[in-house]
């Protein structure tokens, strides 16, 4: 993980070294990967964004009740297998981060046919103690 343009302080090097925090990327594809719609949801801040370009599918949706019931109606006609890779994360400090990830989805209800590939770019809030997403965007290629 990067931590901005410089080093990354002794206290940032924490979260690069365990990866503390930020599995909430980790977990969104975990959590597609069983179907569970809420636990995705609840990896957004309250006012959290996901939008998605590309693939003939674009739409932007923002608020957890429209996060829960767009990824309700996805994953009931789906079953994406995403694979994520090359993870980046900047931290911008004050409680907010940016990263990205490369993102290869394929569909397990029909022989692991291949959906898409791109990436996401994230923005992370931290919430408490967790670093939630304040948007999530997919971009196919």
């Amino acid at each position: 993980m990067l931590c901005g343009a410089s080093p990354c302080s002794k206290k940032d090097r924490r979260y690069d070294r365990h990866g503390d925090d930020f599995g909430a990327s980790q977990r969104y594809c975990d959590c597609v990967w069983r179907g569970d719609v809420a636990g995705i949801v609840n990896l957004y801040a309250e006012d959290g964004t996901f939008a998605i370009a590309g693939g003939g599918r674009d739409r932007t949706v923002t608020g957890r009740a429209n996060l829960l019931k767009a990824y309700g109606e996805d994953l009931s006609t789906i079953k994406p297998r995403p694979y994520i890779h090359n993870h980046v994360i900047e931290l911008k400090g004050a409680g907010r981060a940016s990263g990205r990830c490369y993102v290869e989805v394929r569909d397990a209800a029909k022989n692991m046919e291949l959906l898409g590939t791109g990436y996401y770019n994230d923005e992370y809030v931290k919430v408490g103690d967790a670093w939630k997403f304040q948007s999530r965007s997919a971009n196919l290629v």
